[in-house]
């Protein structure tokens, strides 16, 4: 008999085995000698308690052995030479899951990535954080993987009606993730991990028989005769990809792609996106609000770096965090030379002593209204860079960032001084309220006091806000049908992901790949 428990121990014993095993018998009612192995499902930290506990799931054999575990494995067959050809624009999470699901629908995926390898890619990184100076196409949002790739890796999701998460999690793991992404409830991989994933995904998808092409920038579409169906892309260097679908994965970042469609007369639609700032504390300062440490006292060793998150809302809009980076880092995430953009990251240990995340508030699509004269459907991206070109400028030029403690921000007043940060291209002191749209910054302040009801010290004398957050999501939606999830005015059209509007992380953009790879295939007869 195979049951499975929940059981609750103590931190220092749920490491054990032993004591998972004794903990079950006690659940089930039954000798611990009729225990024949115990194997753990999930786990989480309950933190509510003195002593800490986890929570913990458990498979366990009744009078009879537990069966050997057996990890995920990948295994693509080979495309036919007559499979269909889908392109796949992005090679970001939504682009290497749907690239996967051709292979094991019978489709050829041909991958089209404006960026390079993630390897060349790490070396493009160097520049941005020596120099201050933006690799265009080979960045922290550009590039195999996508911005995923170097934005910790968290996969913890809400997305569990779009798709079969556990599935998403296992692919990850049968191309060298970590396995306690399998049981983890908050699972991360970690930037230093990533890159290796992402490589051995490609592998899979080559050795199968697709096709992966880097430094390849779409900039043109390819229509059939009567305009009505997209045959395929053009990238900047002239040459022609066709295709009998094209899943489009570009993400949130391409501007381009937005521009082009908008130019070519397609229907895009303006949707709500987030802007705001990096708040950054001792991870210290968090673990002690978090696991209600006393003063001084450091965490101890079996707990991982505690996390929050926090959401309200300030007059119709809403004000929360995002993309929390425990033990983590402060990036420049900017696509162009004129811009700056912070963004978070973590590696794998999450041993950094910062903590941070984003600190945002909603902007409706009436909110960037003052643009709309000019830039119509694409006014939240003029929105958002105007706001990171004013921060470029406010901070100085070369990737620094204009920079605020929080009591200094609420009293409107420019920081005497700034505390250590996790920021390498450095920090100007501002006053961001004068940098930030009114609507937003007056949130904020107004969410900074609530919050630190919620966490004590959020908005402490230690807490740093710098700016800007601005590419939560895109301000734009690709519209498509919700039963073939093609663009209504371009058959053979399925946009996907962040980048289209439909997904909003690493995880709802792979179940966004997979549907949109599953959809290609049902209408292409596979």
């Amino acid at each position: 008999m195979i049951e499975v428990v929940d059981v609750l121990l103590p931190l220092r014993k749920a490491v054990k085995e032993s004591a998972w095993l004794k903990a079950a018998a006690g659940k089930l009612g039954v000798s611990p000698t009729r225990i024949g192995g115990v194997r753990l499902v999930k786990r989480s930290i309950d933190a509510r308690r003195k002593p800490i506990c986890e929570l913990l799931r458990l498979e366990v054999a009744v009078d009879e052995v537990l069966p050997p575990e057996e990890l995920p494995q990948c295994a693509y067959a080979p495309v036919a030479g007559e499979a269909k050809r889908v392109v796949i624009v992005g090679s970001g999470p939504g682009g290497l899951f749907a690239a996967l699901r051709c292979l094991e629908l019978g489709l050829k995926p041909v991958v089209l990535e404006r960026g390079k390898d993630v390897s060349s890619r790490r070396f493009d990184l160097a520049p941005l954080m020596r120099e201050g100076r933006v690799m265009e196409d080979s960045n922290y949002c550009f590039g195999e993987g996508g911005a995923g790739t170097f934005s910790d890796g968290k996969l913890y999701t809400r997305a569990t009606k779009r798709g079969p998460v556990q599935q998403v999690y296992e692919v990850f793991v049968a191309h060298g993730a970590p396995k306690d992404i399998l049981v983890d409830a908050h699972p991360h991989i970690g930037s230093n991990l990533l890159p290796n994933v992402v490589k051995a995904m490609r592998e899979s998808i080559l050795k199968a028989g697709g096709e992966v092409h880097f430094s390849t920038r779409v900039s043109g579409l390819l229509r059939s005769a009567d305009g009505k169906r997209l045959c395929g892309v053009v990238s900047s260097d002239g040459r022609v990809w066709e295709g009998d679908a094209v899943v489009l994965a570009t993400g949130h970042s391409a501007r381009d792609v937005y521009r082009l469609f908008h130019e070519e007369g397609l229907r895009l639609e303006r949707k709500p996106f987030a802007v705001g700032v990096r708040i950054e504390h001792p991870q210290a300062l968090i673990d002690a609000a978090q696991y209600h440490l006393r003063p001084g006292e450091a965490r101890p060793e079996l707990l991982p770096a505690a996390r929050y998150a926090l959401a309200t809302k300030i007059a119709e809009r809403g004000v929360h965090s995002f993309c929390m980076c425990p033990g983590g880092f402060i990036v420049p995430a900017a696509t162009e030379n004129d811009e700056v953009v912070v963004n978070g990251m973590s590696l794998s240990r999450r041993n950094s002593p910062f903590a941070n995340s984003g600190f945002v508030v909603t902007v409706e699509p009436e909110d960037t209204d003052a643009f709309a004269a000019e830039y119509g459907v694409l006014s939240g991206i003029a929105y958002q860079k105007a706001l990171e070109v004013a921060t470029s400028q406010a901070g100085g030029g070369l990737q620094k960032a204009p920079a605020q403690r929080v009591a200094d921000f609420l009293a409107g007043r420019v920081s005497g001084s700034l505390p250590e940060t996790s920021y390498h291209p450095g920090l100007s002191r501002w006053d961001l309220n004068a940098l930030l749209p009114q609507e937003v910054a007056w949130r904020m302040r107004e969410g900074l006091k609530f919050f630190n009801g919620k966490l004590r010290g959020f908005a402490g004398e230690d807490a740093l806000l710098i700016g800007c957050e601005t590419r939560t999501s895109s301000p734009v939606r690709i519209p498509r049908d919700a039963e073939s999830l093609q663009h209504p005015e371009l058959e053979g059209l399925f946009p996907c992901g962040e980048g289209a509007g439909y997904a909003g992380g690493i995880v709802s953009a792979a179940l966004d790949g997979r549907r949109c790879a599953e959809a290609a295939a049902g209408w292409l007869g596979r």
